[in-house]
């Protein structure tokens, strides 16, 4: 049977969805999770469904991606998948031609996983690799630590100290209130919760959104910040050890999470809450 490329629409994002939660695997590398979909629905249902794009064969999804920004394809496979060289040809074949739809002409990154046979034919068409990300991981199995601040999971009430964080955090941010709440009304949401943490005056210092994929499946934290006014206090490390309950609370195996190797201060905030590095991860992209 052929494989099919398709954008799912609004009514087909659940079928992603699903196939995303599957797919995930402590034993398996780095790959687009569940949460990583949900953070995205910030933008609304529409958008979100506008920037998915699937590959099935049969009426089953092999693959799913998402173009997480005008140039970059963050992507993974079925874990049969991975080295169907049918699949592969097929992807690489619409990333490099734009009128297919899933990445323009010009410099362009797709993030894929390691071991996946993509990777092997994208290097052979001359897509070299990018920066360098790690990847971390916790394992649940055991009880979490008392993170030593005040955490609150954070409903529409908390949504305005969640925002001012993110924004706080992330220099350029965009995030509101608004945006919150579309995230929230999100599928994937329905397996996450957001949590605040507060300093002994009351005031929101550290955020968090942790992404479930299910009971015996590997949890996402996707994103963590520390308002800028608060940091190298610990607030960091506080927040993660709290993401980690959190997600065991939910169900969730491990906790992973993943960050640019030139970001050390974050490698060092997440191995000191219990986190473990893992062998690291590159994009590859398409040059000018």
């Amino acid at each position: 049977m052929a494989i099919s490329l398709n954008t799912p629409g609004v009514d087909g994002l659940g079928s992603a969805v699903n196939a995303l939660r599957e797919w995930q695997d402590d034993g398996a590398p780095m790959q687009l999770h569940p949460g990583d979909l949900g953070w995205f629905w910030q933008s609304g249902a529409e958008a979100t469904a506008a920037a998915v794009r699937t590959w099935s064969r049969g009426g089953r999804i092999l693959a799913v991606g998402l173009l997480d920004g005008p140039g970059l394809l963050r992507m993974t496979m079925a874990p049969d998948a991975l080295q169907d060289g049918e699949l592969a040809r097929r992807l690489v074949a619409d990333v490099t031609e734009p009128e297919r739809g899933v990445l323009p002409e010009g410099k362009v990154n797709i993030e894929a996983p390691l071991g996946a046979l993509l990777q092997d034919l994208l290097a052979e068409a001359g897509w070299p690799v990018d920066e360098p990300w790690t990847p971390l991981r916790r394992d649940l199995s055991e009880p979490v630590r008392d993170p030593g601040v005040r955490v609150e999971v954070a409903g529409p009430e908390r949504a305005p100290d969640f925002a001012a964080v993110h924004r706080s955090a992330f220099g350029g941010s965009r995030f509101t209130d608004e945006r919150w709440h579309r995230m929230a009304a999100g599928l994937p949401y329905a397996d996450a919760r957001c949590l605040v943490a507060y300093d002994d005056r009351g005031e929101a210092v550290a955020a968090v959104t942790v992404w479930s994929a299910g009971p015996g499946r590997p949890g996402l934290l996707e994103p963590m910040g520390v308002h800028r006014e608060h940091r190298r206090r610990g607030y960091g490390e506080a927040i993660s050890v709290a993401a980690a309950a959190a997600l065991r609370e939910l169900g969730a195996s491990s906790a992973i999470v993943c960050t640019p190797n030139a970001n050390a201060g974050a490698v060092a905030t997440y191995e000191a809450a219990g986190f473990r590095s893992r062998p690291e991860v590159r994009d590859r992209y398409r040059e000018v």
